[in-house]
């Protein structure tokens, strides 16, 4: 198992904050997801901070732990697909 570091950057408007609630969609169901179907995995993602509804981000460090051999350089990639 290994740790991934990730700088997140997003625009908030759709999202209900960072953290996952039962009310909407949030920043971190949307990566964990996406995490999902790069990896095959069910991954957590730990934000460095969480964010209000609606509210956007630069530069959010976040990271998650997989055994996913995938190069750390090419997650951001795959994740935006």
């Amino acid at each position: 198992m290994r740790r991934v570091r990730v700088i997140v950057e997003y625009e908030g408007t759709n999202y209900v904050g960072w953290q996952t609630q039962p009310n909407g969609v949030s920043v971190q169901e949307t990566l964990e997801r996406a995490l999902k179907k790069v990896t095959g995995e069910k991954t957590a993602v730990h934000g460095s901070g969480r964010t209000d509804s609606g509210v956007h981000a630069r530069a959010q460090v976040a990271h998650f732990d997989t055994a996913a051999r995938m190069p750390a350089d090419k997650f951001a990639v795959a994740m935006n697909m």
